[in-house]
């Protein structure tokens, strides 16, 4: 590019304690120009967007901003530069309303005309905003556009967007794109982070591609496809997720009739009168943005919330109703919620502590009260061979992986119990392209092994990618579940922020 950048990092590089994050990395960004960053979990992504707004220093190497040599010293040095940064878990709080939040990251100024400039920015960007709605009560899209609205105010000239989609539907996306195709044409730059590599290939024009630590290619993404790019990222060759072909015997391993659940939480969703049905050989597919009462029936299934207010849940064609996870699991059912710490592993224990935990009366570790401590310590192994999953060994801490390694274990350990049902909530959330092709590849050798799965997941790709059926959540109700042939992604986006069924969306689309 013959225009100077607006940004250029030269020979950046940082460790830590036995770890090289970033190591001699060069990147350019150029004005208007909308540039990804991708690599897989541990590349070092995170490290180099938190040295580029301030949050860390690097031990070595520059960077120019507008072809003078900068020091960030912090987040607020970057804002002063003009580097605004969108995160992705949204730092909002939820007993305050839109204007309110939105003053908290500003300078003191008055109310009024704080409310005139927001009004009139995020007219001007498409990003409708409510001032006085509180936070609470907004979907995760609106959440975002707070985000962003509250980034534009400071007048940036370089955004930093990280994963800003995995919280969307598909209408809220091509809205996004919408609005980051305006701001580049207005001469200001994106650094868009995503593991959604069509995403990428539609609206970046540039991506940088980091692999353990290092810049590994400078490439239009346009002229990729998606598996290069994720080929890229993980330096070997990504197998697809193959379909699986339903046994002649359909059994039904899960059946929910008329379930009513109360949240136990002060922001929870109700579940409403939910039936359905998951079959041996198949996986139902349940799409909702967060919010919308994933986590009250995952926890409503699993018994981990105790019995349901109301309707019943068979497992295997015995009423679980009352029965408690153990007891569950016993039936023959596994669970993978989304919660990685604290509900599906503990922080503090080793990773063979944590295979016990689900395993124990499955695996056959248990015998007269005594625990065959070398069995589960073998079967810990065998986890972290099948599911590739990076630790320093079966005594490594869960609190020293990676989220992408520690769900890889996760998923492994439930699997590996060869379930007749197993129950999932975000399979894949926060894992690269190549870990979550493996992660779908068990799962589909599971169902064609008989099993039966529920796959509770917001991202749509992946929904339509490994499911039969699917039906959406949203606002505590489920529509009635359809074969994955027969609705497009547009209907089930629009149901995820609905309680419309998905047959009346195709009849409206086809009206």
């Amino acid at each position: 590019m013959n225009e100077k950048p607006l940004l250029q990092l030269t020979g950046i590089s940082k460790a830590f304690p036995g770890c090289i994050a970033n190591d001699d990395i060069d990147l350019e960004i150029a004005p208007g120009e909308i540039h990804a960053l991708l690599g897989e979990n541990g590349a070092g992504k995170s490290t180099l967007v938190k040295i580029i707004y301030g949050v860390l220093r690097p031990d070595q190497g520059r960077l120019c901003w507008r072809g003078e040599e900068v020091a960030i010293d912090n987040p607020a040095s970057a804002r002063s530069l003009g580097i605004g940064m969108v995160f992705q878990h949204f730092s909002l709080f939820e007993s305050m309303t839109t204007l309110e939040n939105v003053a908290l990251a500003l300078p003191p100024q008055d109310l009024d005309q704080l409310r005139e400039r927001l009004e009139t920015t995020a007219h001007d960007y498409g990003l409708t905003l409510h001032p006085d709605r509180h936070a609470y009560d907004l979907s995760m899209g609106e959440r975002q556009r707070i985000e962003i609205v509250r980034c534009l105010l400071q007048n940036p000239s370089l955004l930093i967007l990280d994963e800003p989609t995995s919280v969307l539907t598909p209408q809220e996306t091509d809205t996004l794109f919408t609005t980051l195709r305006t701001l580049a044409a207005e001469g200001r730059s994106i650094l868009y982070i995503s593991h959604k590599l069509e995403e990428v290939r539609s609206l970046c024009d540039r991506a940088t591609i980091l692999r353990g630590g290092k810049r590994i290619d400078d490439c239009n993404p346009a002229q990729e496809t998606a598996q290069s790019l994720a080929e890229k990222m993980i330096g070997r060759r990504v197998e697809s997720a193959k379909g699986h072909t339903a046994p002649a015997a359909y059994e039904v391993r899960l059946k929910v009739t008329d379930l009513s659940v109360r949240s136990d939480q002060p922001h929870g969703t109700d579940i409403r009168d939910v039936s359905f049905s998951v079959h041996a050989g198949e996986i139902l597919g349940i799409a909702g943005i967060a919010g919308n009462g994933q986590t009250e029936l995952m926890n409503a299934l699993s018994g981990e919330t105790g019995p349901p207010q109301a309707g019943a849940i068979e497992i295997l064609a015995s009423d679980a109703s009352q029965m408690g996870p153990m007891a569950r699991r016993q039936l023959g059912a596994v669970f993978v919620p989304e919660e990685r710490v604290g509900q599906a592993a503990v922080s503090d224990l080793s990773l063979v502590q944590n295979s016990f935990l689900t395993s124990a009366f499955r695996m056959g570790f248990v015998n007269h009260g005594l625990i065959n401590w070398p069995g589960v310590g073998q079967y810990a192994k065998e986890i972290l061979d099948e599911f590739d999953v990076k630790a320093t060994g079966v005594d490594a801490l869960v609190s020293s992986l990676s989220g992408g390694n520690l769900q890889k274990f996760i998923v492994g350990r439930e699997i590996l119990q060869s379930p007749q049902l197993l129950i999932v909530s975000q399979p894949t959330w926060g894992v690269d392209a190549g870990a979550a092709a493996a992660i779908h590849e068990q799962i589909q050798r599971l169902i064609s092994a008989g099993a039966g799965a529920l796959v509770i997941s917001q991202d749509l790709d992946e929904i339509f990618a490994l499911s039969d059926r699917i039906a959406v959540i949203s606002q505590g109700t489920l529509s009635p579940p359809r074969p994955a042939g027969e609705v497009t992604t547009e209907q089930v986006g629009l149901l995820m922020g609905a309680s419309r069924s998905i047959s009346e969306t195709a009849s409206h689309a086809h009206a």
